[in-house]
């Protein structure tokens, strides 16, 4: 009986530690934080700099709080965030302000809409350059601010 009991501690104290250490190697998350800006998006054929005239979308990650913030290139806008790994969902509601901006209407749109089909993310480049992808394509670039 009490070689099952020692068994029982031993084995929840080796897969409790496998645990942890799964979740400090698994924690790419963190690399996230902060603040990033677009320099690239697929999906038009109008030139970057055409789509964004006046100011460059930015994204904001703030993990602890599991939120998203940034600018469109026109509006501000915030939700929720939920990012497991490497795998990153940004499919929900956004609360956007609702300035408007004729000539960035376009890139706004396209930011907005590229968004919601992002599947997962990579940072490259020592932690300096931001991918945002989905399924196998890179839909979006971003450079840490």
């Amino acid at each position: 009986m009490i070689k099952s009991i020692l068994s029982f501690v031993f084995l929840g104290i080796v897969l409790t530690s496998c645990n942890c250490s799964k979740v400090a190697k698994g924690d790419g998350a963190s690399k996230l934080e902060g603040s990033w800006e677009l320099n690239y998006i697929s999906g038009s054929s109008v030139d970057f700099d055409a789509l964004y005239p006046n100011t460059k979308p930015t994204i904001n990650f703030n993990l602890p709080e599991k939120r998203v913030s940034g600018n469109n290139g026109c509006n501000s806008f915030n939700g929720a965030l939920v990012v497991t790994g490497h795998k990153i969902d940004l499919t929900g509601p956004m609360a956007v302000t609702k300035k408007m901006c004729p000539q960035a209407q376009e890139g706004e749109r396209l930011f907005m809409g590229t968004l919601p089909k992002i599947t997962s993310y990579d940072i490259t480049d020592e932690g300096k350059t931001l991918h945002f992808i989905s399924g196998d394509i890179a839909l979006m670039r971003f450079t840490r601010k």
